[in-house]
């Protein structure tokens, strides 16, 4: 369930700037952070309600490198207790041997409740919770997300996934609050350029295992979710915080310009050299320029932050006229395609027809697959998940006799760099200012190379 609909641009933007990883509750405590005392108020009632056992709810203030966060710590009893924040068990450090027994007396010698909670379980917890409609489908898909992520993982169907990996009361709870506070803040719209992981191993209730851990690879590559390493030894991005993001079904780009509206810090439990500290921001997109002289540049969040794994559609179409064909490329490209394209090919029987082809990002296909259903006459479209090597790259500008003009500039694998100028920026002097677009663009890179 996407908290936005597709091509959806009202309602309040979320940013989540993840550098320092994201967990459950360091997501509940930075929306909490948004919303202030109404918000924590309505969240604490909601929690009052909720048919679960062997918790309860702190709210504080922290310091994390002197910078004052929320603090959302969910208590468990000793009966659901995880380890979960306790740095010498995480890093596999003491006594070892009785892990094996700890996970056998969690399967059976817990309450029945307990020994049973797989996803069926917690899906009864969550429709029974106090929230609305669009809360409770987003917790359900969080769930769903990490459920299918762990039997992936295990090797197990999903339907035998232990309680300690789905149905963690923690993990419940956060879950829930955080599904809840997205409904409560309004908010339409999530932009999630990256998640920032650790290396090295973390201890979990199996034994040893590294990061990043299993689980939230595997909800990575189903969802298409950027991920990057960082020199902190140690999980900074948790499977639940993972699906939290995938299950907000982020847009990955920031807006080359955007005002803040506000902002939310929630504290992480785990203390790395790297100050645990996940920032959530309401923004709004601003117009990219100011008046209509200046040509607008190409988004600099779309060409700087190009993702790395990409879906190309492709469907084969032998009863369109060029005019429909031509439209349907450029609605495509207005709606954010990376690239449309007709390709020339011969159908059964020797017909000749044209094959559509569109790279997007995972997060926009099917937003994409509505576009090329509803304006062209296939009735199939063909999906192909695809990696990329990308050269880093950014948007800069030149002075010229007409004024700045963008152009792009990419480093190579030997540290060189290659600039070229921007084809739109040129042409639009070229068309206003009465010159050859050949004598623009020479223009512009002498003026590249002057620099």
């Amino acid at each position: 369930m996407a908290i936005r609909a597709a091509g959806t641009r009202c309602g309040k933007t979320l940013y989540l700037d993840c550098q320092a990883g994201i967990a459950g509750d360091m997501l509940v405590a930075a929306l909490l952070d948004l919303g202030g005392k109404p918000a924590l108020g309505r969240l604490t009632q909601m929690l009052e309600k909720l048919s679960l056992e062997g918790f309860s709810v702190a709210v504080t203030r922290v310091k994390k490198a002197g910078i004052d966060c929320c603090d959302f710590d969910v208590k468990l009893d000793a009966a659901h207790e995880n380890h979960d924040h306790d740095m010498a068990y995480l890093h596999g450090l003491g006594d070892t041997s009785h892990d094996h027994d700890h996970d056998h007396d969690h399967d059976h010698d817990h309450d029945h409740d307990q020994a049973q909670r797989g996803l069926a379980r917690v899906e009864q917890i969550i429709d029974a919770a106090p929230l609305s409609e669009r809360a409770r489908g987003l917790a359900r898909d969080a769930f769903r997300i990490l459920a299918r992520a762990e039997a992936k993982a295990h090797g197990l169907p999903i339907d035998q996934v232990h309680f300690h990996e789905v149905g963690a009361v923690d993990s419940i709870v956060d879950v829930l609050a955080a599904a809840f506070l997205i409904d409560d803040l309004e908010i339409e719209r999530a932009i999630v350029p990256a998640l920032t992981d650790g290396h090295g191993t973390i201890r979990c209730q199996h034994g040893v295992i590294p990061v990043p851990v299993p689980a939230t690879l595997n909800i990575c590559i189903a969802h298409g979710l950027p991920l990057s390493s960082s020199s902190v030894e140690g999980e900074l991005v948790t499977p639940t915080g993972a699906a939290l993001v995938a299950a907000l079904d982020p847009e990955f780009s920031l807006p080359e310009r955007y005002t803040i509206r506000a902002v939310g810090l929630g504290a992480g439990k785990r203390s790395y050299e790297r100050p645990s500290i996940l920032r959530a921001m309401l923004i709004e997109e601003l117009d990219a320029h100011v008046g209509a002289a200046r040509e607008p540049r190409p988004s600099l969040s779309a060409e700087t932050q190009a993702p790395n794994r990409i879906v190309k559609l492709e469907c084969d179409i032998d009863d369109c006229s060029p005019e429909v064909l031509a439209y349907v490329a450029e609605r495509l490209r207005e709606a954010g395609a990376r690239e449309a394209h007709w390709l020339p090919i011969f159908c059964k029987k020797g017909r000749p027809a044209y094959q559509l082809q569109v790279i997007v990002e995972p997060s926009d296909v099917l937003r994409m697959e509505e576009i090329i259903l509803s304006e062209t006459t296939t009735i199939g479209i063909r999906r192909l998940q695809m990696e990329r090597t990308c050269l880093p790259r950014a948007i800069e500008s030149v002075e010229t006799p007409w004024g700045e003009v963008a152009v792009k500039t990419v480093r190579l694998p030997d540290g060189t760099r290659r600039t070229t100028p921007e084809y739109e920026a040129c042409a639009a002097i070229a068309r206003d200012k009465g010159v050859a677009l050949q004598t623009v663009m020479d223009t512009v890179r002498k003026a590249v190379c002057g620099r």
